[in-house]
């Protein structure tokens, strides 16, 4: 399994996390410790910013910069059908991602540039564990697809510790050394597994 099999995966698992969203739940406060660069947020905002994150998929990997794709995925681009709207974004990054083959080309990111295997390394963590969170939040469960687990316990695990400095993951839960994978994961990334 390589960089695009588990960005796919972990897209995939969050659309259908998206798609167990009640109508009555979009308003809702997310948990600031869930977002913290998001305080206050909905539910909806949250997942607005994936899909704003989502459409960008397919620009960086053609080699756009920032610049060049400019203001075309400011706005609401869930619109008045979120799932729907949701759905066609993750398809669309999922095709792109499925047809790119050169995963040591340079990319643009506006925090610098890439090897597009590092931009879905980082991209996927963000999407993998959300799947976790999210699920958790509006009550879908707590088991995360095997297959998607593993994955990203492969990308994460050599550079967590690293990635744990530049604050992308919080201080790590201990857990058991035989505990299942999933928390393990979770206690790799900060998380207490539920």
């Amino acid at each position: 399994m390589d960089e695009r099999d588990v960005f796919i995966l972990a897209d995939e698992a969050l659309k259908g996390v998206v798609d167990q969203i009640r109508e009555d739940q979009w308003d809702l406060a997310v948990p600031t410790e869930m977002t913290p660069r998001l305080p206050g947020s909905s539910l909806r905002k949250v997942i607005a910013y994936h899909a704003y994150d989502d459409a960008w998929v397919p620009d960086v990997l053609a080699g756009r910069t920032v610049e060049e794709v400019g203001a075309e995925w400011d706005g609401d681009l869930l619109g008045d059908h979120p799932k729907l709207n949701f759905a066609s974004i993750v398809e669309t990054a999922v095709l792109a991602v499925r047809g790119f083959d050169d995963l040591d080309r340079i990319v643009h990111l506006s925090y610098g540039d890439y090897p597009a295997r590092e931009y879905l390394k980082h991209i996927t963590s963000f999407r993998g564990l959300r799947v976790y969170d999210l699920s958790l939040f509006i009550g879908a469960g707590a088991t995360m697809p095997a297959a998607l687990v593993q994955g990203l316990w492969d990308e994460l695990s050599p550079r967590a510790e690293e990635w744990r400095e530049l604050g992308v993951y919080g201080p790590r839960v201990v857990v058991p050394d035989d505990a299942p994978l999933q928390d393990r994961l979770l206690g790799l990334t900060g998380r207490q597994p539920g």
